[in-house]
């Protein structure tokens, strides 16, 4: 027979931390926001080293842009599958996800711009007698 033992439910404070997931394509991001001095962190390398092109940094970094708060917190980040891009949207998504939760009053403006909503888009299955998903093979008279 197990032996039940009592759950002992953490309440999170502001001064704690916020975690969230974000999801684009077959990318996957587990994000971790902290206050603190700006320091941001993915898969254990600065920021700026993995994701070296300025699009995705700014990409990355946009939904603190949105709300004013640029230097204002910690982050740390853990992303796996995709590419850069996917990759760079998941974590996007994942830091809107984990700002609402640390203030609801964020969500508004994050909202606005479209940082909180799920992009479905994803790459379509092949199908059988197909080149590719649709694509059909080239007729040939002769």
């Amino acid at each position: 027979m197990p032996i039940k033992t009592e759950k002992t439910e953490k309440t999170v404070k502001p001064t704690d931390m916020s975690r969230a997931v974000g999801r684009r394509k077959t990318a996957s991001a587990r994000v971790r926001i902290t206050p603190g001095k700006g320091a941001f962190v993915v898969n254990a390398k600065e920021m700026k080293v993995y994701f070296p092109t300025p699009f995705l940094q700014q990409k990355v970094t946009s939904p603190f842009t949105v709300i004013g708060k640029e230097n204002a917190y910690d982050v740390s980040v853990k992303v796996v599958g995709g590419g850069p891009v996917g990759q760079a949207e998941a974590v996007r998504h994942g830091i809107t996800r984990a700002l609402v939760l640390w203030n609801p009053d964020f969500r508004p403006a994050l909202k606005a711009e479209g940082f909180l909503t799920r992009d479905p888009r994803a790459r379509e299955r092949k199908k059988p007698g197909k080149r590719r998903a649709r694509r059909g093979h080239q007729w040939k008279k002769r």
